[in-house]
């Protein structure tokens, strides 16, 4: 971490960070930070243990930290959780609505309460916390970060979960519109910012395996390199891993959109009939 990340306007404009999922992986690990460079704290998870102790460990840290019990498919939890924060803090100055569950309904034509229950968290909370917090911010006049927590599985699609893959397109959609909605209203200090995680060791992972893969990045990895690019003003926060270059996912990003340029069939990237071009493609 850099000191030049404290000068960030919204960083160092001294309002709160509020963060969804807050409790565990890149939440815990935003919510660290930004309390290391001296933003108040509000960590917003499922009500339970994992909160509790999130909250305790923070403020053993020196943070100031509110932790609030939030179901981010309830728009009504998130309208408490933005007056708890102004309450408590004054105002916001960095939104970051990361909450997401990795659930696997399985087919796209089955289980569709598994696919109910998903939209709600990954993108119903996304939607809502933009609903909640964002008249407040954008009247104040003050600098402020909303960053969203997509999936590179919102832009390649890969087969396997429909359900998740299509979450994280549609907020990917959502980021991108409300970033041009932002920088084209008048007096918004306000932007907009979406985290492209690659793998990442976090309770996603943990639920399958205890060590982190040699493949997958930290939280604080993470986290850092979204700040790295906060402070170049990107939109799109990109990571890699100790595994995938940024090289090698532009070419899995460009093949995908080719599939619609080209008349591919669809995700041709995991067809039989275009294993050889795909990957020729990658290699050149």
């Amino acid at each position: 971490m850099t000191a030049a990340h404290a000068d960030l306007p919204p960083i160092a404009d001294g309002g709160a960070a509020v963060i969804t999922g807050g409790a565990s992986g890149i939440g815990l690990a935003a919510a660290r930070r930004f309390a290391e460079l001296g933003l108040p704290v509000v960590i917003a998870d499922v009500a339970g243990e994992r909160l509790r102790d999130a909250e305790a460990m923070l403020r053993d840290a020196g943070a100031k930290v509110a932790a609030v019990p939030t179901d981010v498919a309830r728009l009504e939890d998130l309208e408490r959780l933005r007056d708890k924060a102004h309450s408590a803090f004054g105002y916001v100055s960095v939104l970051m609505l990361n909450a997401g569950v990795g659930l696997n309904p399985g087919s796209a034509w089955a289980n569709l309460d598994a696919w109910q229950a998903l939209m709600q968290v990954n993108l119903w909370g996304v939607i809502q916390g933009a609903h909640a917090f964002l008249p407040a911010m954008v009247a104040s006049k003050r600098p402020g970060f909303v960053i969203a927590t997509g999936s590179k599985q919102g832009i390649t699609t890969p087969p396997g979960n429909t359900a998740y893959n299509t979450s994280k397109a549609a907020l990917k959609a959502f980021a991108e519109g409300l970033q041009h909605e932002l920088r084209n209203t008048d007096g918004c200090q306000v932007s907009a910012h979406l985290l492209v995680p690659g793998f990442t060791h976090t309770g996603m992972t943990t639920a399958r395996r205890d060590a982190k893969p040699p493949a997958a990045w930290t939280p604080d990895q993470v986290v850092a390199f979204m700040l790295e690019s906060l402070a170049r003003g990107d939109f799109y926060i990109l990571c890699p891993d100790n595994d995938v270059t940024r090289a090698l996912d532009e070419k899995r990003m460009a093949w995908t959109m080719g599939d619609l340029i080209e008349n591919r069939p669809a995700l041709s990237r995991w067809h039989p009939d275009w294993k050889d071009q795909f990957d020729a493609f990658v290699r050149k």
